[in-house]
């Protein structure tokens, strides 16, 4: 099994989705644990004084005036705990909670939060043993932390709440962590705060939608060019001497991956064969386009998650010179807006696949293809609903990318006026990137059967790979009409767990 060591300076995507997909183990590193155990030193120094210290020896938020003294503070920690996990709604996935707790521990071994050395080393224990807390999907506003979120997964660092055992149950988390051997914490000052005060969920599903967009941009180029083929395109387009004269990598980036999946087709620039054709339309020719402009949007986001992931994030922090000071870093805004701006890059990716296969499936703008590509048409509908469930794909992608960083709603009394939402914009892109690998899915059965239906030409090397890799995994050629839905799953699946992908690489090799 895959170990993470946490040391001071951050982490990296690779090690959260290691942690998160992966259950990779975690370790704390001597340094983590020298830089956690001095800034605690520095907290403890700073409780025993009379000054009050936000966090430390005062409420918090709207509550923050009222000095608390010595002997409430430890219920103090306990108290911002349980009354911050106030989540509703149905519960998150399994590895965003991992994400969201690893992430969490990150900060924590910064040596910033004021975090005692055994707290953080409870912390990796619940993650290793596979204990997940029960978090549900509201009650993160994006700012001050995602706060519920958090304040759930600290509830099980408690030895209360509910969690899910390794076996999927969701059990009494007391009785988890006493069969795991683990002891729960009990908080002391500033404690209960530093494991509250994060984004580190919007920023866990920010880092694992990367992951998956990575793979879906490819796979999405890889469908492009199969539409192209289908509809008897040309590949002059995509030249590399085109794109350089609009110098955006992305762009460029997406051309060449169909110029190598097209190479040695029999299809393409048959365009003037049976009707003119000056050019291919702008869901085929600018396919590059749209497909980079989305490119480069995931290659903003990944600066953005990185400096996120070098980040501790937490208020107040313990700063090397000994002070503790308040900051607003737990604002999500850096994160939210590029949330929301990978949702608009993955809808308009989308819209552009949907409009390859309405192409391919109108008799009038196929060029020579059957209505719906049915074997019978009249008789037989083809893929004509096909295309009706990847327009509602489409639809719901287009409602997903209204912006939820461009809202605010204040709480806390006014204290907390201006708030990021970071947490819904990234629970709205998860379920984007999903509809997106759906509608690839839609076009790559369309393309492929539109490839075999031309008859007496020959595709592509790295086409005839991925048809003959999509057939083996259950999605079926031309035919009369059948139930389609499992034909639809089984595209799916061949898309989302990298089978397209890899049977376009087998030919092309690496695709950009």
């Amino acid at each position: 099994m895959q170990t993470v060591v946490l040391g001071t300076f951050g982490t990296t995507a690779a090690d959260v989705v290691a942690v998160a997909r992966d259950n990779a183990r975690i370790e704390l590193s001597a340094e983590a644990k020298s830089a956690l155990a001095a800034s605690r030193e520095i907290v403890d120094a700073l409780a025993a004084k009379p000054d009050p210290v936000y966090g430390v020896s005062t409420g918090f938020g709207a509550l923050a005036t009222r000095h608390i003294s010595p002997d409430l503070r430890a219920q103090l920690q306990r108290n911002i705990v349980r009354s911050h996990a106030a989540g509703m709604g149905p519960r998150v996935e399994r590895e965003v909670v991992r994400a969201l707790m690893f992430l969490r521990l990150k900060t924590v071994c910064s040596g910033h939060t004021g975090v005692r050395p055994e707290v953080a080393q409870t912390m990796a224990d619940i993650l290793n043993a596979g204990i997940t807390p029960a978090v549900h999907e509201y009650g993160s506003l994006g700012c001050s932390g995602d706060l519920a979120p958090l304040s759930h997964c600290a509830l099980t660092l408690l030895g209360e709440g509910d969690a899910e055992g390794p076996d999927g149950t969701l059990r009494p988390a007391g009785e988890l962590l006493a069969e795991h051997g683990i002891r729960p914490v009990e908080l002391r000052e500033k404690e209960g705060l530093a494991l509250l005060n994060g984004t580190d969920g919007m920023l866990g599903m920010l880092v694992m939608a990367l992951a998956d967009l990575e793979r879906i941009y490819r796979s999405a180029d890889v469908t492009a060019a199969l539409s192209l083929e289908a509809l008897l395109g040309t590949d002059k387009v995509l030249a590399a001497e085109l794109h350089a004269i609009r110098p955006h990598p992305g762009q460029a980036a997406a051309a060449a991956n169909m110029l190598k999946v097209l190479a040695g087709s029999g299809l393409t620039g048959h365009h003037q064969d049976d009707s003119p054709r000056v050019q291919d339309a702008y869901s085929v020719r600018c396919a590059p386009q749209v497909a980079g402009a989305g490119r480069d949007t995931l290659a903003h986001a990944r600066v953005v998650a990185d400096r996120e992931l070098a980040a501790a994030v937490d208020n107040p922090v313990v700063l090397p010179d000994g002070r503790v000071e308040s900051n607003g870093n737990f604002h999500g805004a850096p994160v939210a807006y590029v949330l929301d701006f990978l949702a608009i890059a993955v809808a308009d990716l989308g819209s552009i696949a949907e409009r390859r296969t309405d192409r391919l499936l109108d008799k009038n703008r196929s060029h020579g293809l059957p209505p719906f590509l049915a074997d019978d048409a009249g008789v037989d509908s083809g893929l004509m609903i096909a295309q009706y469930t990847q327009a509602a794909l489409v639809s719901e992608l287009k409602r997903l990318a209204v912006p939820a960083s461009a809202d605010s709603i204040p709480s806390s009394a006014m204290q907390e006026d201006h708030v990021s939402m970071g947490w819904s914009a990234a629970r709205k892109l998860r379920t984007a990137v999903d509809n997106l690998t759906r509608i690839v899915a839609v076009e790559l059965y369309a393309a492929t059967r539109g490839i075999e239906l031309r008859e007496g030409l020959t595709p592509a090397p790295a086409s005839q790979a991925v048809i003959a890799a999509a057939r083996a995994a259950g999605v079926q050629g031309p035919g009369p009409d059948r139930f389609l839905a499992p034909d639809l799953a089984a595209a799916e699946a061949f898309v989302r767990g990298g089978g397209l992908l890899e049977a376009a690489e087998s030919v092309t090799g690496p695709l950009a």
